[in-house]
């Protein structure tokens, strides 16, 4: 970084703060669910490494994370944010608004949008995208007809289901991975249907009439914290749980995953995309506060590393599925040296 934006960056952060009465010393991070367990991770080599305070790190959700993180520069600001799908337009006004127009985005790797049940379940699981709409929305075609969605038990959708009520919680409105697992299971299985696919139906039609999921008690919007969906699945084997496949693969005692298509969730088949519902993950730095807040380079670099980001690296070993060698190269490259993302339109 060089003198003269640090020297701002400085100049900025003492403006804002000037009726602090100490300096933060600790980092502070918000963002999304499903890259808090990676930034967790993160953190604790961090402070055990530099014998540094650990950075706080809060499970806000992704939409979360971009309000508070895009409030302001300062102290009292986020300085890092996690993401389960890249920062909106709309967000990106708001940072601008407030001042945080030096931001570096980073795509750190892969992960599935997972559908998972008890390893107690009697059934072996595998719907189709058009089976996954069908449950979980609140409008889906009968009879010719685009009206509420009637359906209450899984063998109404197809009889080869179990006859057992549709019970399916998930992320809240909030969170990242709702916005990916709508984009990307909903819209999709939407477009599956034979009423719009033989309709004169566009993208627009679909995002309008294809977004919003039920809320009559088949599915339930359990929160940002993951960790009570899989407590959930592990006493009801009759329920199916929406998260990351980080939160499967670090509970692969407890649960199992559902194939979608015939495909499970796996680090190969996030991968090589043949899993129908998988995502990048992000985090986007405040580059006014590099050099200001105390080991923010530090941990910065940390979350860099091979160690953390290769194949085999520990956040690997929590479900990261990594990027190809070269991706990781550039990655690097960008973020270290604080490159700033290009404004949205």
């Amino acid at each position: 970084m060089s003198f003269t934006k640090l020297s701002v960056s400085a100049l900025a952060l003492a403006a804002m703060s000037a009726t602090t009465a100490a300096a933060r010393d600790q980092i502070s991070i918000v963002g999304s669910s499903t890259v808090f367990p990676y930034t967790q991770a993160v953190a604790e080599r961090f402070a055990n490494a530099t014998g540094r305070p650990s950075p706080v790190v809060e499970s806000t959700g992704t939409g979360g994370g971009m309000q508070i993180f895009c409030e302001g520069i300062g102290e009292s600001h986020p300085d890092l944010t996690g993401a389960s799908r890249a920062m909106k337009a709309s967000e990106w006004a708001k940072c601008e608004e407030n001042g945080v127009t030096d931001v570096t985005e980073a795509m750190i790797g892969f992960d599935g949008l997972s559908l998972a049940m008890s390893r107690e379940s009697d059934f072996e699981w595998d719907l189709t995208l058009s089976e996954i709409y069908l449950a979980l929305a609140a409008e889906v075609p009968v009879d010719g007809e685009w009206v509420e969605n009637p359906y209450q038990n899984w063998s109404e959708i197809n009889d080869t289901l179990p006859d057992t009520e549709i019970l399916v919680l998930g992320p809240p409105p909030t969170s990242g991975t709702r916005d990916a697992f709508v984009e990307l299971a909903m819209h999709a299985g939407c477009e599956e249907l034979d009423y719009v696919a033989n309709g004169d139906f566009d993208g627009d039609w679909v995002e309008q009439n294809c977004s919003r999921m039920r809320t009559d008690g088949q599915f339930i919007e359990a929160g940002e914290n993951d960790n009570l969906i899989v407590q959930r699945l592990d006493s009801d084997n009759n329920a199916l749980g929406i998260f990351g496949y980080s939160f499967l693969y670090e509970n692969e005692d407890k649960l199992m995953g559902v194939e979608i298509g015939g495909v499970a969730p796996s680090f190969e088949t996030i991968g090589d995309k043949s899993y129908p519902i998988s995502r990048p993950l992000f985090f986007y730095v405040k580059n006014a506060h590099r050099g200001v807040i105390p080991g923010f380079e530090e941990f910065i670099a940390e979350y860099m590393s091979e160690d953390a980001l290769a194949p085999g690296g520990y956040l690997s070993e929590r479900g990261l599925v990594p990027l190809s060698d070269d991706r990781r190269a550039k990655l690097r490259e960008a973020v270290l040296n604080g490159k700033s993302m290009e404004p949205l339109n």
